[in-house]
């Protein structure tokens, strides 16, 4: 039988690429009394489960390309390093290229290491279906519906950087070796129909041994997944012309014409999931926002808090044992060059002009936005430039039960999803079925703890948004302040057909406060700064229109902190988008996968 097992395991395991898929068909399939043992037995199939979550974990998968490099540059994030001789910086700044150094990496790529991913998802699906007898055993059952959810977040993530993908839903054949594109619609359809199947059979979080941790799926962040790949398929997007997928069509923005994914077939359903998420009283907000954060950094895995699900990263694939995979801190903590962190994190920040944008009542914003980092001696020390910003969500300082030993391995699970968007995606979704005193209820707790200690300032701010569009910019904002570093916003953005727009008004601000022009008008250009009271941050003066002395001896000063030379060094500003965001909305398949595919695969939007 352990034969037996391990053979249906390397098969499900076996690396999916356009280029190798000879190889894994070549590989001798299970018998069918095989494939019987495994997906009847709960333990051999819950193994099969866990092959899917090994392909997150893959040096060019989820862990160190797809996760480091997608949702900025947005109008609140980021490449920190951007200049225009960096040759990363065209990943994130809408010009890169096919055979882009990062993602075009031949067979160990993103995009492979994803369809290994659905091709795992697929043979677990199929062999439950046959075998499983999920009609009579709930946890067969639940098997079945975290394998559907899994292969339905891989796809919504394949859709967001690439648009439209082949769709790939039975196990590979040699009949099926090479498609071209589908319609992202056939997707679309395809995985709220599997979500639909999967939410009755899934378990809460922590009601069941399955659900106990935030790596595991839950029936609350199935019901999420819904809504968010519900506002995706029903909003705008870069699309080409209808039934020119995959014909080099440079595409235009719009919204589906499939009726099926209109807001008015999709919002009520995905409304009333939410609501289901809710009312089940199995998630909720902590009351407090750096809690959240720090307990993030200390690895909380509990279920049943705000964090939905986590990426379930693992150990090292080719070792199967050591430090989890995790690489998250790695590259968005911030900057640290204390040993053994040696100047790790702060590869991605705020836009410097964000924390102007904050309500200085906002908890949020000293925790989103922080411009300093650690020295050699684990000082905190304020950053050179205005130019210079880090997530403060996400700091090596906090791993305080799983303390970071250098490597690129932290162990961090990056957060796919918090109970905060539930309730924002709620408030957005009955606000434009019902307007905003429905949905007033959703909003409400997010902000209330925005605005702990200042909880009227909340209550009289949802209170005055009085018609619908106040309350959609409203939310429009309220995700921004949320969900920072968080990489929710450019699918936000496009969605909403905001992204080249914000972008655009985002760079002129930075020119604004670069010259200290506009709102910034009045600033003294200077920054002054001493070490907190913990020693874990910095207090700083400088940063508005009253503040242009020096408050005293014990602060240190640094000139010319705000200048024009802050954005132009080295291009950073002119490198913040090179085309028109709205033209480059997504990533071209790279050359690797097009010379592999056979002639099947053909880049759209203008690659």
């Amino acid at each position: 039988m352990k034969n037996t097992f391990k053979s249906i395991l390397l098969i499900a395991a076996a690396t999916f690429t356009l280029a190798s898929c000879n190889n894994l068909l070549d590989t001798d399939s299970p018998s069918t009394q095989e494939a019987s043992v495994v997906y009847s037995n709960y333990t051999y199939a819950e193994q099969a489960i866990y092959s899917i979550h090994q392909t997150f974990c893959n040096q060019n998968s989820y862990r160190g390309r797809f996760l480091p490099w997608y949702g900025f540059n947005t109008d609140i994030e980021w490449f920190v390093d951007g200049k225009a001789n960096n040759v990363k910086t065209e990943i994130v700044n809408y010009s890169i290229s096919v055979n882009d150094g990062q993602l075009n990496t031949g067979e160990k790529n993103c995009w492979a290491d994803m369809y290994s991913g659905i091709e795992r998802a697929n043979l677990a699906i199929e062999g439950l279906l046959a075998y499983g007898d999920i009609q009579n055993k709930p946890e067969m059952a639940y098997l079945y519906g975290e394998a559907l959810t899994l292969r339905a977040m891989i796809y919504y993530d394949l859709i967001k950087a690439w648009g439209d993908v082949p769709a790939r839903f039975s196990s590979l054949t040699s009949e099926t070796m090479y498609v071209p594109k589908s319609s992202r619609d056939v997707v679309f359809e395809q995985i709220l129909s599997d979500l639909d199947t999967a939410i009755p059979l899934l378990y809460y979080p922590g009601k069941n041994a399955a659900t106990m941790t935030t790596d595991r799926v839950n029936k609350v962040f199935a019901e999420g997944l819904y809504a968010r790949i519900a506002l995706l398929a029903s909003g705008y997007a870069l699309r080409p012309a209808d039934g020119k997928e995959g014909t080099g069509d440079a595409g235009s923005i719009r919204l589906s014409s499939d009726e099926n994914l209109s807001k008015s077939v999709l919002y009520p359903k995905a409304l009333a999931y939410l609501k289901d998420a809710i009312t089940s009283g199995t998630a909720s907000l902590y009351e407090d926002y750096e809690t959240l954060w720090r307990n993030f950094n200390n690895m909380d895995l509990t279920a049943g808090k705000e964090v939905l699900f986590s990426i379930p990263f693992g150990p090292d694939p080719k070792k199967l044992t050591g430090d989890p995979r995790g690489r998250w801190n790695y590259h968005f903590a911030i900057d640290a060059a204390y040993s053994p962190v040696g100047g790790k994190g702060g590869d991605a920040g705020p836009t410097p002009n964000f924390w102007f944008k904050f309500d200085p009542n906002d908890v949020r914003r000293d925790i989103t936005c922080a411009n300093f980092n650690f020295d050699e001696k684990a000082a905190p020390v304020a950053n050179k430039t205005i130019a210079t910003w880090y997530f403060g969500k996400y700091r090596f300082d906090w791993m305080e039960t799983m303390p970071y030993n250098g490597g690129d391995n932290d162990g961090i699970k990056p957060i796919v999803m918090r109970y905060s968007d539930i309730l924002l995606m709620a408030a957005e979704i009955e606000n434009e079925l019902n307007g905003p005193s429905q949905a007033k209820q959703y909003l409400l707790p997010v902000r209330e703890r925005a605005f702990k200690g200042n909880e009227s300032m909340a209550e009289d701010y949802v209170n005055g948004l009085s018609d619908k569009d106040a309350f959609f910019n409203a939310i429009v904002d309220e995700r921004a302040f949320e969900f920072c570093g968080e990489f929710l916003r450019k699918a936000d953005l496009i969605r909403w057909n905001l992204l080249g727009s914000k972008i655009r008004e985002t760079k002129a601000d930075l020119e604004d406060l670069g010259n200290m022009t506009g709102n910034y008008a009045g600033f003294s250009g200077n920054l002054w700064w001493r070490e907190n009271e913990n020693g874990d941050g910095i207090e700083f003066k400088g940063l508005s229109k009253d503040e242009t002395s020096s408050p005293g001896s014990d602060w240190t000063e640094l000139k010319k902190y705000v200048s024009p030379e802050a954005f132009s060094k080295d291009g950073k500003l002119d490198s913040y988008y090179a085309n028109d965001p709205d033209t480059k909305q997504f990533w071209p398949i790279f050359q690797f996968i097009l010379d592999n595919s056979q002639g099947y695969l053909v880049n759209d939007y203008g690659y």
